[in-house]
């Protein structure tokens, strides 16, 4: 008899931060996003068939999104969250660039020394006297 999938992980839920911009009032908010880790067990269950053993030695670790649907902070309609990937494999995030490190390499890219501001060229003298002046 073949065991059920659950069988073969072990389930942590945990939470992560996504931002999205709502459709309707197309505002941007971070959003907390339930996900459930299932990581691999050690060894195959007890009672385990030669096929579960098989299909055991062929699974890894992945990431199952829970929410499909988050609130607009702002203007409290629901909205599917924009992503098709509502599982992910751990080691397929291990190469990911983290989002600070991201910014981090942004700011350290665009902090080129720029060329100093040309003066502006002095109006003339009509446009520099005071508006009491006017007729």
């Amino acid at each position: 008899m073949a065991l059920d999938e659950r069988a073969f992980f072990t389930d942590k839920p945990e939470t992560k931060q996504g931002r999205y911009t709502c459709p309707k009032c197309r505002r941007a908010n971070d959003y907390s996003i339930r996900w459930v880790r299932r990581i691999k067990k050690d060894r195959p269950p007890n009672g385990a068939d030669e096929m579960d053993r098989k299909k055991f030695a062929k699974l890894r670790d992945y990431l199952l999104r829970l929410d499909d649907e988050v609130t607009c902070k702002a203007c409290s309609k629901r909205f599917e969250i924009p992503s098709q990937q509502s599982m992910m494999f751990v080691d397929q995030l291990a190469g990911l660039p983290n989002d600070d490190e991201l910014e981090r390499e942004i700011e350290e890219a665009s902090a080129e020394p720029s060329k100093p501001a040309e003066p502006k060229p002095e109006l003339g003298a009509r446009f520099r006297q005071n508006s009491s002046n006017w007729k």
